[in-house]
Parts: C-alpha cells; structure tokens; sequence
C-alpha cells in the first residue's frame, strides 16, 4: 500500500496536467483563450493537491508511524526475549538443579532435619516459580492471543524430561482463548509443582498430562496429571512437608478452581477444574488414597 501511495503520488499531478491540456484543446478551446487557459492549469494542479493528494500524504505518514511503532515493538520484543533466554539459560536451570538436588538431599535422610530445611526447599521453590513467571512475561507480549503457551509448557515438559528422566506423555486439546493471561501462568506453575512433587514423591516412570475444553454446563476446562508411581500411603497434605500439594491447592483456591488428587485404575491422578458453574458440586474435594 506505501508503494502504491507513492505511485499515485506522483502520477496524479501529470495526469491531470494531460487531462485538462486534452480537454481544453478538444472541447473547450473556443470558449477558453490560450491565456486563460495557462492560467487555469497551475490552479487545476493546486486545487488537486490541496484536496487529494493532502489525504494521500496524511495516509502515508500515519503508514509510516505505524511502521516505526511496529519496528519499535519488535525490537523491545527482541530485546525481551534475550532476557529471557539468558534467565531461562542461567539461573532458571540453576534454581531447578538445586531444586532437584535439595529434594534428593531429602530423600537420603530418614530424619527429618529440622525447620530450617524446609524454610531452604520452600524457599528454592518460590522463587523457581517467580523466575519462571518472569521469564514468560518477559518472553511474550501481554496480549493473550499472541502469546505462544504452549511452546512454555513444551519447554516446561522438554526440560522435566532432560533433568529427571521421567517420561511425560502430552495430550493437550484446551483452547487458549478460554484462558486468561493470569490462568495461563498460574496453570503453567501449577503444571510444574505437579510434575516436581512426581519427581520427590512418586518413583515414577511416565507421566500423563491431558488438557481438555469442558462440554457442557459452565463450558469450562480440565486439566490431569497422572502418573504410574507408587502412590500415597496418607492424605499427602497431611505432611509436615507436603509443600508441593498445599501450594496446588492454594492456588487452585485462589483461582476459583476445583482441586482433587486420587486413585484410578492404578495411577495417581491430580485434577484441576474450572467451571464457571458455581454450583460445581466437587468444589474444593481432596481425595488421597493408595499412596
């Protein structure tokens, strides 16, 4: 379109010049004189320039701020998204290997090792989750439909898999458009608590994790992680150190979702649901059985 702005730019005021010049040597030259008409040529052009080409000129600088916004954009864009790599390489990686090992560290000692562990291993999870977070407002623009979600939760999954060697197997059909920006993180973290307390807890060799639109009354979603661990032998939010669970559920709580952990069929299965049917009649159930 800026191509052809500057065509007709450039050939309006020509072709109107051979215009009237065609006109009034074929029709009106015994009502004009030659004078007269010399004249009127220049004004013909200024009269033209004045109404058409004023409106063409205006709508290719609005053209161009538009491209200069546009360019400014993406370098910002650029400019976050190398950020963001540089926390996703450095100190994200960091802060879940230290997870990692503060959650073996656990598990090597049958004693427990007092409040001020647990302080330590709470404390490297939050601020995984904040890193994490900061990483993906830094990565994609604020506006939801242009936000590439699930390539985060392919990362997410994509990094689980290297550093655990649990297998983790994605079967994802919820639409994006039902989500907001704020479930979309809140979702994101609550998926990698999910799959970390598989990691400390479960002994687990794959993982399932299913996305789905709800059909039906209040048109919401849900989402499961289940695993072939070994389950819970108590109500896991029980614990002293249930860290993991407890932050799911207050998150769930917060979010206005449905929060339930059990056993089916063999697996160990964490569900979240959200419905706009404030009637849900599961609302805020917790079932431990098996591990």
């Amino acid at each position: 379109m800026y191509k052809h702005l500057k065509s007709l730019i450039l050939i309006i005021p020509t072709l109107t010049i051979g215009i009237w010049e065609y006109v009034r040597h074929a029709f009106l030259l015994p009502y004009i004189s030659m004078d007269l008409g010399n004249w009127l040529a220049p004004l013909l052009v200024y009269l033209v320039t004045m109404t058409l080409l004023r409106k063409l000129f205006a709508l290719m600088e609005q053209l161009q701020e538009q491209l200069q916004q546009e360019r400014a954009a993406k370098a910002a864009l650029e400019e976050r998204e190398k950020v963001a790599s540089e926390l996703h390489d450095g100190i994200a990686q960091s802060l879940f290997l230290l997870s990692v090992r503060v959650d073996r560290m656990e598990q090597s000692h049958a004693a427990p090792m007092g409040e001020l562990y647990q302080s330590l291993r709470k404390t490297v999870h939050e601020v995984n989750d904040y890193v994490r977070q900061a990483i993906n407002g830094l990565r994609y623009p604020v506006v939801p439909q242009a936000q590439p979600w699930m390539e985060s939760i392919q990362h997410l999954i994509a990094d689980f898999r290297k550093d655990t060697g649990i297998a983790v197997h994605l079967e994802w059909e919820l639409s994006e458009e039902r989500m907001t920006v704020k479930e979309k993180v809140e979702l994101y973290a609550t998926l990698r608590e999910a799959l970390i307390n598989v990691f400390k807890h479960a002994a687990a060799a794959n993982v399932w994790i299913q996305g789905k639109d709800a059909h039906g009354p209040g048109d919401g979603w849900r989402c499961t992680v289940a695993d072939d661990g070994q389950g819970f032998v108590s109500d896991p939010l029980s614990k002293k150190n249930g860290y993991g669970l407890k932050i799911i559920q207050d998150r769930a709580t917060k979010m206005g979702w449905t929060f339930a952990l059990g056993r089916e069929n063999g697996h160990t299965v964490l569900t979240i649901n959200k419905s706009d049917d404030a009637a849900f009649e599961h609302k805020g159930v917790i079932r431990a059985e098996g591990r």
